[in-house]
């Protein structure tokens, strides 16, 4: 595997390369390695859940071709730089995480890096995987099989109309709703400020 050029694809978009996306791209072709996955395989048999979003998701993108757009990545933002790499075809699932004292095993791996951040750019790029992470086999608390779901469905939520995709809809006594309505969301509306029906 071409490391150099998963690292000019994760950077592509960010005009610049940083140690999280360096990680992101080691993370994702240590994880396919341990699961024995052909990387940017097409069947959607490979599917990562990420615990932070940002320039490390990018990394793992770019190693191992699931996207969020793909519905292949789904980002749980607990602020870590960590990742589980769940294979759909036997479930089995390994957490992916940074041993904790990498930064300091970076400097040893680059001392003549002219700073600490130049020295995990240049370590992150060449260190032994079992040097850089920690592996543990998982077993999920979520059903992979309601998460990935049945792309293309639709139904409407009976009390705003909205359409709801992926299986997404929550049934309450019988009602579809969607999951703002079942349970609220992430924001409060206040009023309509564009559309057809508020013109009307």
């Amino acid at each position: 595997m071409n490391i150099q050029a998963l690292l000019e694809r994760s950077a592509r978009d960010h005009a610049h390369l940083c140690p999280r996306q360096i990680l992101g791209v080691r993370m994702g072709l240590h994880g396919i390695e341990i699961l024995q996955i052909e990387p940017n395989c097409e069947n959607k048999r490979l599917f990562i859940i990420a615990e932070t979003d940002g320039c490390f998701v990018d990394g793992v993108t770019a190693a191992t071709n699931c996207a969020i757009g793909h519905r292949t990545l789904r980002v749980e933002d607990y602020g870590k730089v960590a990742a589980t790499f769940i294979d759909t075809q036997t479930d089995c699932a390994v957490r992916i995480s940074p041993v904790l004292d990498i930064r300091e095993r970076a400097y040893i791996h680059a001392p003549a890096a002219p700073s600490r951040y130049q020295s995990q750019l240049q370590a992150y790029q060449n260190m032994p995987a079992d040097e850089m992470f920690k592996v543990e086999n998982v077993t999920l608390n979520i059903n992979l099989a309601q998460i990935i779901a049945r792309p293309g469905l639709r139904v409407k939520c009976e009390r705003c109309g909205e359409e709801i995709m992926n299986q997404r809809e929550v049934i309450q006594n019988g009602v579809t709703l969607c999951h703002t309505c079942a349970h609220g969301g992430y924001y409060a509306g206040q009023n309509i400020i564009s559309s057809r029906i508020a013109a009307q």
